[in-house]
């Protein structure tokens, strides 16, 4: 039987708040006594926990076994561990705790920005990626037109990377991590960067690699790529390994943890908040026919959700929207702020609530997941990427004043809208 191509075995990774995690040196190290003699001596509490009032755990004691050619799935919240756990693979960061055991070659493509030198040229960083993944110059030669083509950057190809807009930068990097060989391909949600011919096109890569023997883990909260391309599902909650077996029971698990969000979710602290210097979250609640939601709603019923933010910092102007997907990972629709005076004011500081309202019979029965952004246009930049926010489920009526009539069976959809008809004799 042959052994795992990675093993991971009891692994932690612990974080300061507030603190971006350096890649210590020597001279790092040095420096920082001189700048500060006395913390490296300071006696910190530790709670039971093994943590300092100011650190907390990224990642608890995971372990995994995963075998050669497997294609597999981390799914779990914002803030779960996930892209922590590809940076402890693909060795960006070292591990607090634990250990990993490669048995082949690593390519990972995670945040924009990582795997390419920006002073070097698009070609230039082709090569430079092939050969830290030990290929000589006559293999990277033979995969060269493939992975330009690809990419399509054929004008800019000898243009310094840090001159490239997300877009470009990302199509390339999702090429040289997928055309160059490796035996383990490291994908963090990076996909969501992209337009959406260019998403369709690297799912379409993904699925010629798994068909090749590839190890590929992949990070995502589309569960219908999960659902087509991974054969086991790791789902991470809060640091910890909550569950790791086939995608139909794991994915399942996922949505009972995403219903425990419940139709009201509060943020009490401004600086834990979700946002930046420029706005944070407060609230965001879900309103049932000018009442309070419980968990499930009546399909009938008019559906209003509040946005409650603060704006702290002003002459901004700013966009909220939201995004609505079921329990199958399929986005149902996204709907941005449409009220055009307040879409171009500059805002103040203060306190704001925005509502949008879902008519009755327009949404299908089952799970919801909701997804809040505010954005601002010029120069575009989301302040806030919220999911997860909160989750209700829609009931159908039986009593056939529906889109469903006196119909029993399943209606298939993603929405069921209750439309006008007329018919009459010709």
């Amino acid at each position: 039987m042959s052994k795992p191509i990675i093993e991971i075995n009891n692994l932690s990774k612990k974080y300061k708040i507030g603190i971006k995690q350096p890649y210590f040196s020597l001279r790092d190290t040095v420096m920082g006594f001189v700048a500060n003699p006395i913390t490296p001596f300071k006696k910190k509490k530790i709670n039971k926990e093994g943590l300092a009032e100011d650190e907390f755990w990224a990642l608890k004691e995971v372990s995994l076994k995963i075998m050669p050619g497997e294609s597999i799935g981390i799914i779990g919240f914002n803030g779960a561990g996930k892209t922590t756990l590809l940076k402890l693979i693909s060795q960006i960061t070292p591990p607090t705790l634990g250990e990993i055991i490669l048995r082949g070659s690593v390519a990972s493509l995670l945040e924009v920005g990582t795997g390419f030198h920006p002073e070097l040229s698009g070609r230039e960083n082709i090569y430079l990626n092939g050969a830290i993944l030990g290929m000589t110059r006559s293999e990277i030669n033979k995969k060269f037109i493939e992975i330009v083509n690809f990419a399509e950057i054929e004008k800019f190809l000898d243009t310094p990377v840090k001159r490239y807009s997300s877009g470009m930068y990302m199509r390339l990097a999702f090429a040289v991590a997928s055309h160059l060989d490796s035996d383990i391909l490291l994908i963090d949600e990076v996909l969501a960067v992209g337009d959406t011919v260019f998403q369709k096109k690297c799912l379409g890569k993904i699925e010629d690699i798994t068909g090749k023997g590839r190890t590929i883990l992949f990070v995502t909260h589309n569960l219908q790529a999960i659902s087509r391309y991974c054969q086991k599902v790791a789902l991470l909650d809060k640091g910890n390994l909550v569950k790791f077996a086939s995608v139909g029971k794991v994915v399942n698990d996922y949505l009972d943890y995403r219903q425990k969000t419940a139709t009201k979710r509060t943020w009490a602290k401004l600086s834990s908040s979700p946002g930046d210097n420029v706005v944070r979250l407060r609230e965001v609640s879900l309103w049932e026919d000018l009442r309070p939601a419980k968990d499930s709603v009546d399909i009938r019923s008019t559906l209003r959700i509040d946005i409650n933010y603060q704006v702290l910092t002003s002459g901004e102007s700013l966009v909220p929207s939201i995004q609505l997907t079921n329990q199958q990972g399929i986005i149902v629709f996204s709907s941005n702020h449409s009220v055009e005076e307040w879409n171009w004011k500059k805002r103040e500081k203060g306190t704001y609530l925005s509502s949008v309202y879902i008519p009755g019979n327009f949404l299908s029965d089952g799970n919801y997941i909701l997804r809040v952004v505010i954005a601002s246009y010029s120069p575009a930049r989301k302040h806030i990427s919220q999911r997860d926010v909160i989750t209700f489920c829609v009931v159908d009526s039986s009593e056939g004043d529906t889109a469903r009539g006196g119909y029993i069976g399943r209606i298939d959809g993603v929405v069921r809208p209750l439309l006008k008809w007329n018919t009459k004799l010709t």
